[in-house]
């Protein structure tokens, strides 16, 4: 992100801010969802495993809120 008062930057760095802002939320609220899901906390196997779990509960996850 270009840094400045929102005022002093160009059109098209607002347009990039604006772009990185909306990217950065939707990264930050995936990360909060992982973290409230209590399985991830006390998981002991592989990272592949890992990997494979959060797949299928988060696809879980997107079905169930669909509704």
């Amino acid at each position: 992100p270009y840094r400045g008062r929102w005022e002093v930057l160009s059109t098209g760095q607002q347009a990039v801010n604006r772009s990185h802002a909306k990217i950065r939320a939707l990264v930050e609220q995936a990360m909060a969802t992982l973290k409230s899901w209590r399985l991830l906390r006390k998981l002991r196997c592989s990272t592949t495993r890992i990997t494979s779990l959060v797949q299928a509960v988060l696809t879980l996850h997107l079905t169930s809120s669909d509704r």
